[in-house]
């Protein structure tokens, strides 16, 4: 009768892999918890771009060309201009509401965006225009919105040339959670009987387990006569 004995290399080549073993779980764990961490130290932080936007967002301004031969109805706001913040003759496109009910944002993050369903320049009403704060990389249009102060200028140029300039007489930051409820106030001019503007965009803290900003700001102005 004969027994088997393992051999001395195969007990230290079964060790070695335990000991690989043991420490790959370490290691796994380590970097889950690390992960969860960091995610946590992250969230309600400021940060400079979103995310997760659900398109593919175009980070390049478009070309002078572009701008220039840009045409609307005579009726249609063409252009936005806004000096205290750097933005010069934004191209102002006609936007709708997308499959979630919410107003839609242009592909390009230069471009505004107007609500078709909102006022006309000259017309009385109020227009509504948002734009972004940012891409996956560079910082968008109204990223500096929350800097504007009562009594900045907002022009906004119409398709035959008109010339049309606004006063900001309110520049709030709205939670997230309260900002659907806001857009009836701004949808309408905050002085009744006079024509405005209301500009919207994405700001404050965000959000990685939301994939947003967790407030917005709205920036309201009068006509100027």
């Amino acid at each position: 009768m004969s027994f088997k004995i393992k051999s001395g290399r195969s007990v230290v080549k079964w060790v070695v892999l335990a000991i690989f073993a043991v420490l790959f779980l370490i290691f796994f764990v380590r970097v889950l918890v690390w992960e969860n961490e960091y995610y946590n130290a992250k969230e309600g932080s400021e940060r400079a771009v979103a995310m997760d936007f659900g398109e593919e967002l175009i980070e390049t301004p478009p070309a002078e060309e572009e701008v220039r031969e840009y045409v609307v109805a005579a009726d249609r706001p063409r252009y936005l201009t806004v000096e205290r913040l750097g933005i010069n003759n934004a191209r102002v496109l006609p936007m709708g509401i997308n499959d979630a009910g919410e107003l839609s944002t242009p592909n390009n993050i230069f471009d505004v965006g107007w609500y078709y369903d909102s006022g006309k320049p000259g017309q009385g009403g109020t227009l509504l225009i948002d734009g972004h704060n940012g891409g996956p990389h560079v910082q968008g249009v109204f990223k500096a919105l929350p800097s504007l102060s009562v009594g900045d200028i907002i022009t906004v140029e119409r398709g035959d040339g008109a010339i049309f300039r606004y006063s900001v007489v309110e520049n709030i930051s709205v939670p997230l959670s309260k900002s659907n409820d806001y857009m009836a106030t701004a949808m309408k001019s905050p002085m009744p009987g006079k024509e405005s503007v209301t500009l919207i965009s994405c700001t404050g803290e965000w959000s990685d387990q939301q994939k947003t900003y967790m407030s917005r700001q709205f920036t309201r102005a009068i006509l100027v006569e």
